[in-house]
C-alpha cells in the first residue's frame, strides 16, 4: 500500500454520483446513445433541467449515514452537459434554469461533512463538434449517414478536454479523486494525449489518485496490470458491475488497490421504473466481499430530476448505515486476512485483528482454520460480548480447526445475532504469525 493510496484503502466504501440531463428522461445515462438522438432532440432538455429540489447537505448526510469515506460526482457525461461553469462551453448547469454551478457546491457539502470528494469526467462527448462521430462505436450520429462527410477537428476536442480538466484541477480546490471514463477501442491511450493530463495533475493535484480508464475500461483494466505501467495507467483499477473472484495483483504478483463500481438497482442514472434495488444485507456482503480481497466498494445512487435521493435510495442507506454504525471497524483499514475462505463467510483484517463476518447459519460450530493456539481473545463486534472457542466431541476428528459457537447451546449455529453479517472480532496474541 503506498502512502498516496493509503487513505483511499483505509475508506473502502464510497458513494458514486449519476446526475444529468439523461435524468429528465428516467430511462438511462446512455439514452442519447441508445436511442441515437439528435442534438436537436436531446438538447431540449437543457431549458427543463432546474435543479429545484438539489441540497447537497442532504446528500452528504445521506452518504455519511450510511458510512461512506468518499463521493464521486460526473461532473460532465458522455453527453457533454457540465454539472460545473466551464468557461470553455455553454452547454452546463449555469445555462440552465438551475443557474447553478452543482460540481462547487456539491463539493462544499461533502468537504463540509468530512467526506472525500472526488469528479467524474468523460473523456468522451457526444456534444462535442469534434469529437468523432459517424463510424464510433458508440456516438449517437454513428450511424448517421447524413454526418459522415461532416468535418471534424480531434485536436480541437482534445485542447477543449484538457482545458475542461484544467479548470476542475485549479477552480474547485483540493481534488481526492478525478474518475476518468472511458477508453475503447480506436479511442484509448495515447489517443487522449494523455501525458498533457498528467502534467497538469502533477503541477496542480499531486495528490491526487485517477483511475485506469484513460487507457482502460470496466472489464479491461489496462497496463496497471503490467510490471512496469504506463505513466497514465491510474492509482486503481475498476472493475464494473462485479467483484473479481480474487485479489486484482500485477504480473509479479504484488497487490493493485481496486474499486469495484456498482449501482443500487440496475440502472447508473435515474431510472423511474427501476424499483429493482438490491438489499443492505447484498450491499453489505458485498462491502465485505470486497475488502477481504483488497478492494474497494462504491456504491451508486441516480438522483431524480430534481436533485433529490429516491425513497428506496434512502432506505437501502439506511439499511447499511445501521450495519455499518455498529460493525465499520470490521471494514476501514481493513484487507485480505491471509486465511482460507470459510464456508460461512469471509473474514478481514487489520494489524493483529481479524474479523470474521459469519454471513450463513449453521446446524453447529463455525470452524475456523489455522489459528489454534493464536488467539488471544474473541468478542461479538455488536455488543462486545466474548466468544470462547469451544471443543464437543462429535468435532474431535477435526482438531486442527478451532470452533466457535454463538449460542450457549453448542449444537445450535442459528438463527445469527446479525442476519446481514454477525462480525466476530478476533484479536491475535502478540507473537502469533497467523
Amino acid at each position: 500500500m503506498s502512502e498516496k493510496t493509503q487513505w483511499y484503502q483505509d475508506a473502502r466504501f464510497g458513494m458514486f454520483i449519476h446526475w444529468g440531463l439523461y435524468s429528465l428522461i428516467g430511462v438511462d445515462e446512455w439514452i442519447k446513445s441508445i436511442n441515437q438522438m439528435s442534438d436537436e432532440s436531446y438538447d431540449q432538455l437543457v431549458d427543463k433541467f432546474t435543479a429545484s429540489q438539489f441540497d447537497p447537505d442532504a446528500w452528504a448526510a445521506e452518504a455519511k449515514k450510511a458510512g461512506m469515506k468518499y463521493a464521486i460526482l460526473t461532473a460532465k457525461h458522455h453527453d457533454g452537459f457540465c454539472l460545473f461553469d466551464s468557461q470553455l462551453t455553454d452547454y452546463k448547469s449555469t445555462n440552465s434554469p438551475a443557474g447553478r454551478d452543482l460540481v462547487r457546491e456539491f463539493l462544499t457539502a461533502f468537504r463540509k461533512a468530512g467526506i472525500k470528494v472526488g469528479l467524474y469526467y468523460s473523456l468522451l462527448d457526444w456534444h462535442h463538434p469534434d469529437y468523432p462521430h459517424f463510424g464510433d462505436a458508440f456516438h449517437p450520429q454513428r450511424n448517421n449517414e447524413a454526418a459522415k462527410d461532416v468535418p471534424r477537428n480531434f485536436q480541437n476536442y482534445l485542447d477543449y478536454m484538457h482545458g475542461q480538466i484544467k479548470e476542475l484541477l485549479t477552480n474547485y480546490g483540493k481534488l481526492d479523486i478525478m474518475w476518468f471514463d472511458f477508453s475503447y477501442p480506436k479511442m484509448a491511450g495515447s489517443v487522449w494525449q494523455p501525458e498533457k493530463i498528467m502534467a497538469m495533475i502533477h503541477q496542480y493535484q499531486p495528490d491526487m489518485l485517477i483511475d485506469n480508464r484513460m487507457e482502460g475500461s470496466g472489464s479491461n483494466y489496462g497496463t496497471i496490470l503490467d510490471e512496469h505501467p504506463s505513466p497514465y495507467a491510474g492509482d486503481f483499477a475498476s472493475p464494473e458491475q462485479m467483484i473479481p473472484p480474487r485479489p486484482i495483483t500485477n504480473a509479479v504478483g504484488a497487490p493493485v488497490p481496486w474499486e469495484a463500481c456498482i449501482t443500487m438497482n440496475k440502472h447508473w442514472g435515474y431510472n423511474a421504473a427501476d424499483d429493482h434495488f438490491k438489499s443492505p444485507k447484498l450491499i453489505v456482503r458485498a462491502l465485505t466481499e470486497c475488502v477481504s480481497k483488497g478492494g474497494n466498494l462504491i456504491l451508486n445512487v441516480g438522483p431524480t430530476p430534481l436533485g433529490t435521493f429516491s425513497e428506496p435510495t434512502k432506505q437501502l442507506l439506511e439499511g447499511i448505515g445501521q450495519w455499518m454504525q455498529v460493525n465499520g471497524e470490521s471494514v476501514y483499514g481493513c484487507s485480505t486476512a491471509g486465511l482460507e475462505k470459510p464456508e460461512w463467510g469471509r473474514y478481514t483484517r487489520r494489524g493483529n485483528t481479524i474479523y470474521a463476518h459469519i454471513q450463513d447459519e449453521s446446524i453447529s460450530a463455525f470452524p475456523i482454520a489455522g489459528l489454534n493456539g493464536k488467539v488471544e481473545r474473541m468478542t461479538l463486534l455488536r455488543d462486545g460480548t466474548e466468544v470462547k472457542p469451544t471443543t464437543f466431541w462429535s468435532l474431535a476428528a477435526f482438531s486442527e480447526y478451532m470452533y466457535i459457537f454463538l449460542h450457549q447451546d453448542v449444537t445450535d449455529g442459528y438463527p445469527l445475532p446479525d442476519d446481514i453479517d454477525t462480525v466476530v472480532r478476533i484479536d491475535l496474541k502478540a507473537d502469533a504469525s497467523a
